[in-house]
């Protein structure tokens, strides 16, 4: 599985030449907007797309805010980005894909976390009740607080 592979290219940190590679792979032209949008995502797990704008302007200050848009929706149509929406969250992107991983959110700062799967493969829950579907992946969030929260004082 191609996106199985590029996750094990993404536990170290990636060169240009293995961005190059994901976008040919997926047969995605080599652009200056999709390698800064895939260094701005893997840089900064599970960002917003205002923060991810602020890192692709950096490198590109003349790339509009439609650009970076249609580049995140390309590049999520091709498996090589993934996007969650926690609940009252805006829209995030991660580039670790292709393995049904879940995420812990802190109801204190937003602070968003992966979590593996608990159990074998994808989907990695069992339904009770399939309703006829085919299910291919399951998504769960987990709430609570995070380490940075609990050990900071209580505000008065």
């Amino acid at each position: 599985m191609r996106s199985r592979r590029n996750w094990s290219i993404l536990r170290r940190v990636p060169t240009t030449s293995d961005f190059e590679r994901m976008l040919r792979g997926a047969a995605l032209r080599v652009t200056r907007p999709r390698l800064a949008v895939l260094t701005a995502v893997h840089a900064h797990p599970h960002a917003d797309t205002v923060s991810i704008f602020g890192a692709v302007r950096r490198e590109l200050p003349e790339v509009s805010h439609q650009a970076v848009y249609d580049v995140l929706r390309a590049l999520t149509a091709a498996g090589l980005l993934r996007r969650i929406e926690p609940s009252g969250s805006a829209a995030r992107y991660e580039s670790r894909v292709g393995d049904n991983h879940h995420h812990v959110v802190c109801r204190s700062c937003g602070a968003i976390a992966d979590v593996d799967c608990a159990v074998g493969e994808a989907p990695c829950l069992a339904e009770s009740d399939s309703q006829g579907f085919r299910i291919d992946e399951a998504e769960v969030t987990y709430w609570g607080v995070c380490p940075e929260c609990l050990a900071a004082p209580p505000i008065s």
